[in-house]
């Protein structure tokens, strides 16, 4: 990137900085006048409640840090009752810090598939080439940014050695949770999508043809995040490059190649 671009781009940035999501205070949820995750549970599946699953001291303490960063966050809420009940577990991250997770699979199995065709990742890597500058975007938890909806919360529910919680958005691994969250990002951006973005589920990318025109073709873009009050994570984002990895393709102006 020239300098010129450059500097017009961290200043672009730097003017659109409530766009991000510092902490887990700055993070919103998407009206559910627009969308809210609904699990389709098969009427006739029998609710199931996992036995408790026992920690060590250490673990337990993790668990409960994470779930107190869950309720300050209002992502749950605890119960005092719930037909169902899934164990949680600690997965480690990339960067070493641990995930709370829930063993929703028999959740998943009373819940019926919703079709859905999730856009074709051949055509999407394609639609790059050519394409001087490129932006990678990545939702700040954009998962937790979707509200349940009210009468599936409850069965959305775990239990720790503190007690019972359900969970009032959509968490991570949810039957249907990446399309309901590809519909989310392909209504937002669709009068962008295959002009100046691609998207695939949580993957955002903003192209431009030409280099001049990229703050123009982000801005468009983070109009559009603020009106739907979605944040953007800034340590998993990467702005103004000509190259880089979608979809598990290396893109570039000059082409692709796996």
């Amino acid at each position: 990137m020239s300098p010129p671009s450059e500097e017009y781009l961290i200043q672009f940035l730097r003017e659109n900085k409530k766009v991000f999501a510092w902490n887990m205070k700055d993070l919103q949820w998407i009206s559910p006048i627009i969308i809210t995750h609904r699990l389709n549970v098969n009427p006739d599946a029998k609710s199931v409640k996992q036995e408790k699953r026992m920690f060590g001291a250490e673990r337990s303490q993790a668990i409960k840090e994470e779930v107190e960063k869950l309720l300050k966050a209002k992502y749950v809420r605890p119960m005092q009752y719930s037909k169902w009940l899934a164990n949680v577990a600690l997965v480690p991250k990339p960067n070493g810090k641990l995930r709370l997770c829930i063993n929703i699979t028999d959740l998943n199995k009373a819940c019926h598939k919703v079709p859905f065709h999730l856009p074709q990742i051949n055509k999407l890597v394609d639609s790059t080439s050519g394409c001087e500058m490129l932006s990678f975007l990545d939702a700040s938890q954009g998962y937790n940014q979707i509200l349940l909806a009210p009468e599936d919360q409850e069965k959305a529910s775990f239990v720790t050695d503190q007690r019972v919680f359900c969970y009032n958005v959509m968490p991570f691994g949810l039957k249907n949770a990446g399309l309901t969250y590809q519909w989310l990002v392909y209504h937002m951006f669709r009068d962008q999508i295959g002009r100046n973005m691609d998207v695939y589920i949580d993957d955002m990318l903003v192209k431009s043809v030409k280099e001049q025109n990229h703050v123009k073709d982000l801005q468009e873009c983070f109009q559009i995040l603020k009106t739907f009050s979605l944040k953007l994570n800034p340590a998993k984002c990467t702005f103004g490059i000509r190259g880089g990895k979608f979809l598990g393709y290396m893109i570039s102006e000059r082409g692709i190649r796996g």
